[in-house]
């Protein structure tokens, strides 16, 4: 195997993640929501052994975990605009297990088509926008402002995020394609829609907002992402500075693929490939120009331009 062999074996992002694979972000999001279900479901345990009412676990626990729509509510513990969407606990195991299974189908798909760095970020802007829009529809809408005490708990936003940005993705893409031409992935969507809104159908107008939102986050992170503009950047870089931030002796790793792939030369420079120069290559590369323009000339055939200008190899 050569180097340039090499390098591609450890720069090329896999498209397909096994769920034992270190650094697959779908399990991450396995990970975070189940901990805190089992963290606010022993704690509920706790309360109930205890013999203490439902009320004073909501009132003392689930409160500093749920997003409230109230806006001075929410000023007042800012930190669950992003920590709420990991807490699936008022509907307990079935709720949890639904939304991961949907996260599953729509994630891993999102993992081969995007790559495995977009999934979180799309997971978490689809929390916060959905949590966003829940607050606005509190605060700006009159007939919602009579509810009070409303509040919003779960991963649904997420997900809805997550769905979206998969299905404007691709379209196109097909599940079971052995069974006849395959179920477009639009289809799952629509079903997805369905169920989501069916489950919140009681919960007031606030909840379908707030999923509203979510997915135009999903939607507008596709549409930037095909424009050469990446929203998940920004968020690996914050992530990487925490976390160089709480462990300030440990080496970047961001030399690793170069050591792997490249052996020592000792200072010598790497071998350089030079094309051969020939009236009929510079011919060519100035009918490119004429038809094209100088600024579609690749880097290569500039360096055969200059040279041959200056008389060398003709």
């Amino acid at each position: 195997m050569g180097e340039t062999d090499r390098y591609q074996e450890y720069r090329q992002p896999k498209t397909s993640f096994r769920l034992g694979d270190d650094g697959n972000a779908l399990v991450a999001l396995f990970a975070i929501n189940v901990v805190f279900f089992l963290l606010l479901l022993l704690i509920e345990v706790g309360y109930n052994y205890s013999q203490r009412a439902a009320a004073d676990y909501d009132n003392e626990i689930v409160r500093w975990f749920a997003l409230p729509g109230n806006l001075t509510a929410f000023l007042q513990k800012p930190w669950t605009l992003f920590i709420y969407m990991f807490s699936d606990v008022k509907l307990g195991f079935i709720r949890l297990a639904s939304n991961m299974i949907w996260l599953w189908a729509f994630g891993s798909l999102l993992q081969q088509m995007a790559g495995n760095s977009k999934l979180i970020p799309v997971y978490i802007y689809g929390g916060i926008v959905g949590g966003l829009f829940f607050i606005g529809a509190y605060n700006l809408i009159p007939s919602i402002q009579q509810e009070a005490g409303g509040s919003i708990l779960g991963a649904n936003t997420g997900v809805m995020a997550v769905a979206m940005a998969t299905t404007t993705l691709s379209p196109n893409f097909r599940f079971f394609t052995q069974i006849r031409n395959g179920i477009p992935i639009w289809i799952l969507m629509g079903i997805y829609i369905l169920i989501d809104l069916a489950g919140i159908a009681g919960n007031g107008a606030a909840y379908s907002i707030a999923h509203l939102g979510a997915a135009l986050a999903g939607f507008l992170f596709v549409v930037l992402l095909r424009r050469g503009k990446d929203g998940s950047i920004w968020m690996h870089a914050f992530y990487n500075w925490l976390k160089n931030l709480f462990e300030p002796g440990k080496k970047s790793t961001s030399q690793n693929v170069r050591e792997k792939v490249f052996y020592e030369t000792g200072g010598r420079k790497p071998f350089h490939k030079t094309s051969l120069i020939t009236q009929q290559r510079v011919d060519e590369i100035l009918d490119k120009i004429n038809q094209k323009g100088f600024q579609f000339l690749t880097d290569e055939e500039k360096q055969i331009l200059k040279k041959a200008s200056e008389g060398d190899e003709l």
